[in-house]
């Protein structure tokens, strides 16, 4: 069997709107993600890790 992906939830929830400043996930995102196939939480990884560098390239 493939290996699982890991949530990338740090336990520090910080929802700015839609998003949290935390893990990078929007709401949709951790709602959905006990549902999500491995290809989908591979997707959600990825856009969090974006959307995360790029919150710290604002905040530099």
């Amino acid at each position: 069997m493939a290996k699982d992906i890991e949530n990338p939830c740090i336990a520090v929830c910080q929802l700015s709107g839609d998003l949290c400043i935390s893990c990078g996930r929007n709401k949709e995102d951790i709602r959905k993600w006990k549902r999500m196939k491995r290809p989908e939480k591979m997707a959600a990884v990825q856009r969090a890790t974006a959307r995360l560098k790029s919150l710290q390239k604002k905040n530099a």
